[in-house]
């Protein structure tokens, strides 16, 4: 077997010190161009490899943060994912990568692999939890840099991301209510989770300011319970007219279940969801959302945790950052009614 290619072997070749390839390759400003070029000549010829378990141990650190998210099949959770992981890359960082499925037990147990990987930091979105605090504010995650995107771990010394979730749900329900609508109906996920009770919040504060009597019906993130609260609503006395859906999953499959029924916004029903996605646009008519700017939340988590790597003190108040919601007008709304 060949002996690996070592720093003291391209050092040889290039004709310069340990010490100086050693600055070539982290980058280091003061060496000259011709210098550089040398050496990266070099290492392409001899095709090193720098020994990045014996480099950690010398720095001690392994340039490594962790990402847990709720799953990677939501858009969003993944979209917020690989932007963590662009910001990461370009700090010279890799990622350790792990989904929770919504279970704080499963979340705890991942963020305990991190931690025995020795990650310096996390951006976690925290799981759904019905009541309790999060287990990752145990004392055993004190010294681990963490920041909280989408869902705040309240109490915590964690910075947080957010979006105007409150402001979103008014924004989609007041366009509804410009458009004439009176019974608008609020599909959501159940309001223990933070992101869906603000978002409710907003819709119940626009419906009252209107006069207008909230309707909130909660499912779960399988499809057949969307479809079973659309059967029953669109077979009731008074249908509704309208839909505001809570995220982007309760919006897909409330569409395909109306699209069972052959009813396609805004023809009987006039729909906005909150989260754009992929085929939004593309969809019949197309649907209106409220959009969050989701590479913007994940790279500014990931900024807010190198910021507080940068620092090293861990001892400054947690910062909590709210992003801006926009409302995407398209066809699924139609137009005033008469």
């Amino acid at each position: 077997m060949a002996r690996r290619v070592r720093m003291t072997d391209v050092a040889k070749a290039a004709a310069v010190s340990t010490m100086t390839v050693s600055r070539v390759l982290n980058g280091n400003p003061h060496v000259t161009e011709e210098t550089r070029r040398a050496v990266f000549a070099v290492v392409e010829k001899l095709r090193y490899q720098r020994n990045e378990l014996a480099r950690s141990l010398r720095e001690q650190r392994t340039r490594q943060i962790g990402i847990l998210v709720p799953n990677l099949f939501d858009p969003f959770f993944a979209n917020c994912a690989h932007a963590v992981s662009l910001v990461a890359k370009q700090h010279h960082y890799s990622v350790v990568i792990a989904t929770s499925n919504e279970d704080p037990e499963d979340e705890f147990a991942e963020a305990r692999r991190m931690v025995n990987r020795h990650v310096e930091g996390v951006v976690v979105i925290p799981a759904m939890r019905a009541s309790g605090s999060s287990r990752l504010l145990s004392p055993e995650f004190d010294n681990l840099p963490i920041v909280t995107l989408d869902r705040p771990l309240e109490g915590s010394r964690c910075d947080s991301l957010l979006v105007q979730n409150r402001r979103g749900g008014q924004l989609a329900t007041e366009h509804l209510i410009s458009l004439g609508h009176k019974r608008i109906v609020c599909v959501s996920l159940a309001s223990h989770l933070y992101t869906m009770r603000t978002r409710q919040q907003g819709y119940r504060e626009a419906m009252a300011a209107a006069g207008l009597k909230a309707d909130v019906h909660t499912v779960t993130d399988m499809l057949e319970t969307s479809a079973a609260v659309i059967r029953m609503l669109v077979a009731g006395k008074r249908p509704p007219t309208a839909l505001f859906c809570s995220n982007n999953l309760v919006t897909r499959h409330v569409l395909h279940a109306l699209q069972q029924m052959n009813i396609y916004p805004p023809q009987k029903i006039a729909l906005v969801g909150f989260d754009d996605f992929e085929t939004a646009e593309l969809l019949q008519s197309g649907i209106t959302v409220i959009r969050q700017p989701v590479e913007l939340l994940g790279r500014t988590a990931a900024e807010a945790l190198f910021a507080r790597l940068a620092d090293g003190k861990g001892n400054s108040s947690p910062k909590r950052i709210v992003l801006p919601v926009e409302l995407v007008v398209r066809g699924s709304c139609g137009t005033k009614q008469s």
